[in-house]
């Protein structure tokens, strides 16, 4: 089998107004892909997405779709789509950086040879280690009272997980917090995501009064640079600290767990440069005795299923503790896909399908297809 494209399509689609993301990085109502098609010879085609948020990622559908075809394009077209690991190599050396682009690329080979042995993705990388996934809910950085609102909503839906935006002003921040807290009750495990918007001053202010409403965990309350003061509340708090922001690549893992920086990690599969990164950033955080989830960058349908094959099957996943942010299809109106993936709220199972196990639908691609 031969690779004979790589095709890219910038979609964007829309998030619900009444559910849109709002925290320290500022309103995220608009989430821009570059979905990514590898063609081959034999037929098989495999999928993958970039997220395409630049403040965020760092990367757009223009920059995106060039790596692709300037960078990724001429090193793979020709070769084995199957040999992934080799590939991903290449992958690599084309360029620096841009790892949401090269993991788009990387989750696509495995689609193509999870299709071509015709078993989901999770069986090729090691089978399933878990029933299911734990996930968790995200309450957005609004008023009080519109916050209380979105978070009964969720519990409506079945959330018994959950974490509010905070790191916008810490009076308002705590208001925020006890507000939800009065709303869920106090069976609901909540934690807080500051996505770096704290000070350290404020951060520190921040542990007891979150002490005091039963915070389960706290997501990078720093900025994501200062691992040095990510170690700090680590040592104040009185609960779990999530490193977010901070955890790119796997040597973005080790220097957190150099740093003692968190008792968790997030990991994505594009933050990290691909599905086998990923992996191998959960095993520096499990070297050291320490657990990992999954964060959320609204992903749609295809990177969606990665993150779940990719929590499947990969071992020191801490959902008990951090439920994992797969959550997107709460958030958006629709989605690309001929079938929903298997999300109820508060739990994820990967699609039944060979690799990642989703198909798109395209009617609704050329719906929200965006070229310019």
């Amino acid at each position: 089998m031969k690779i004979t494209d790589i095709e890219t399509i910038p979609v964007v689609v829309p998030i619900s107004p009444d559910r849109m993301i709002v925290g320290a990085r500022g309103r995220h109502d608009r989430s821009p892909f570059l979905l990514v098609r590898v063609h081959t010879d034999e037929g098989l085609t495999g999928l993958g997405e970039v997220s395409c948020t630049p403040r965020w990622s760092g990367e757009d559908s223009e920059t995106a779709r060039h790596v692709c075809e300037r960078y990724l394009k001429p090193g793979l077209t020709g070769q084995d789509p199957t040999d992934v690991v080799r590939l991903t190599d290449v992958i690599s050396q084309a360029i620096v950086g841009h790892h949401f682009t090269k993991a788009a690329v990387e989750m696509a080979l495995w689609d193509v040879l999870g299709k071509a042995h015709g078993v989901p993705l999770y069986r090729l990388l090691g089978g399933a280690a878990r029933p299911g996934i734990r996930t968790k809910f995200s309450v957005a950085a609004a008023e009080p009272e519109v916050a209380a609102g979105i978070a009964s909503w969720a519990c409506d839906q079945g959330f018994t997980a959950m974490k509010v935006k905070v790191g916008t002003g810490l009076a308002e921040d705590i208001a925020r917090v006890s507000a939800v807290r009065a709303a869920i009750g106090p069976d609901v495990r909540l934690g807080v995501d500051g996505n770096g918007g704290w000070s350290r001053a404020d951060a520190a202010a921040a542990v007891a009064p979150l002490a005091a409403e039963a915070i389960a965990f706290i997501e990078q309350p720093v900025d994501p640079h200062d691992l040095a003061g990510l170690a700090d509340i680590r040592r104040r708090a009185t609960c779990p600290v999530v490193a977010d922001e901070s955890v790119g690549t796997p040597a973005d893992a080790l220097d957190v767990v150099t740093a003692g920086a968190a008792d968790v990690l997030s990991i994505y599969v594009g933050m990290a440069g691909g599905i086998a990164a990923a992996q191998r950033a959960a095993a520096i955080a499990g070297a050291a005795g320490l657990g990992w989830t999954i964060g959320s960058n609204l992903e749609l349908g295809p990177a969606l299923a990665a993150h779940i094959h990719f929590a499947m099957a990969t071992p020191g996943l801490a959902d008990a503790i951090v439920p994992c942010d797969i959550i997107s299809t709460f958030y958006y109106t629709d989605d690309i896909l001929t079938e929903p993936l298997p999300i109820r709220a508060g739990w994820a199972e990967p699609p039944p399908g060979p690799g990642l196990g989703v198909e798109i639908d395209e009617e609704k691609l050329e719906r929200y297809r965006c070229d310019a």
